[in-house]
């Protein structure tokens, strides 16, 4: 196995989680600043919107980070889909209505869904050189351009059978994600539940590429915990999302004090993918119905209900991904908070 500082240009064996909508360029600097691999979340942003993403990251710092984007698969504009549509946009309205929040969610047309390859040529143009991923594994032409360009690929799996096709398409680090984790699952066969404490020396015994862990990573002896079952290094997520550089809202930053661990559940409510974080209202009122689209209309969907509770500060009708370890959320900057570890 090769040795992760080799591939990696970090001092410490820390990885600052890419997490779209509550990392910023000031984070992914920040995290950088410490030796620290920063990294910068692009999810499906339009090409130009990346690039802008891109450079003002480098503005503030000119040590390197990597990029994170999604790839998956979008699922066709069936008659069916559309007819599914137009059914949850209709009962998302009416229960926000009924929650004082008047919203007016797109038509399935006007939605901007961008390839992820479009993403990948602006990386590309930008000699983007760290680039991770998520939701599945880039197709063979996409990696062969990356590698053509000396970039360096992070994959993301949730079981072994995914970390072992990670490494069959020639993947260069893998970050082993436990159920623990706060935000999105990276699962691409199934939807695999494993404990991060299972899942990784099981991965670290069935391939030889070098592993990040994720999940549940709060403080210097879970880290040390993750070190000792065959990560070379951690990524940590929830520790960061109250920090002074985090795009959350300050009453998102305040109901994150009061969160109790019975309150942290998997949904795909939010995105139509699984996820961690807070339940709410908006969970609950969909938990039980049909109403949940694949990703990713579900998650263009309800961006702008998302949009209006946050200007209303209604936490109610936000999604606040958290992973299972609860602890203090500190408001210190990123900087400090990773030098605590």
């Amino acid at each position: 196995m090769k040795n992760l500082t080799a591939l990696l240009p970090i001092d410490r064996p820390i990885v600052q989680a890419p997490m779209f909508g509550v990392t910023t360029p000031a984070m992914v600097a920040a995290a950088a600043s410490t030796g620290a691999l920063g990294s910068l979340a692009i999810a499906d942003l339009s090409p130009q919107k990346s690039i802008e993403q891109i450079r003002a990251t480098r503005q503030l710092t000119n040590k390197p980070f990597a990029v994170n984007l999604f790839v998956h698969q979008v699922p066709e504009k069936t008659d069916e889909l559309r007819k599914q549509y137009t059914h949850t946009k209709s009962y998302i309205e009416d229960i926000a209505a009924k929650n004082g929040l008047t919203v007016r969610l797109p038509e399935l047309d006007t939605l901007q869904i961008t390839p992820y390859q479009e993403q990948i040529d602006a990386l590309i143009s930008e000699q983007c050189k760290i680039v991770s991923f998520t939701f599945g594994i880039p197709d063979p032409q996409s990696i062969q351009k990356l590698k053509a360009n000396h970039t360096l690929l992070i994959g993301t799996c949730t079981s072994v059978a995914e970390a072992i096709a990670l490494e069959q398409q020639g993947i260069d680090i893998i970050c082993v994600q436990g159920i623990e984790a706060g935000g999105h699952r990276g699962s691409f066969i199934g939807l695999p539940q494993i404990g991060g404490i299972s899942l990784l020396p099981q991965v670290y015994e069935s391939v030889k590429t070098p592993l990040i862990y994720a999940g549940g990573i709060y403080n210097k002896n879970n880290m040390q915990a993750a070190l000792a079952l065959g990560a070379q290094a951690v990524q940590i997520g929830s520790l960061l999302i109250a920090s002074k550089e985090s795009a959350l809202l300050p009453f998102e930053k305040e109901r994150l004090k009061t969160v109790k661990e019975n309150e942290v559940v998997l949904t795909n409510t939010f995105s139509g993918r699984f996820a961690r974080g807070i339940n709410n209202a908006f969970i609950q009122s969909l938990a039980s119905t049909d109403y949940i689209l694949p990703y990713p209309y579900q998650n263009k969907l309800t961006a702008e209900l998302r949009r209006i509770a946050r200007a209303h500060q209604n936490s109610e009708f936000v999604n606040i991904w958290i992973g299972q370890s609860i602890q203090s959320f500190s408001t210190d900057s990123t900087a400090a908070i990773i030098n605590r570890l």
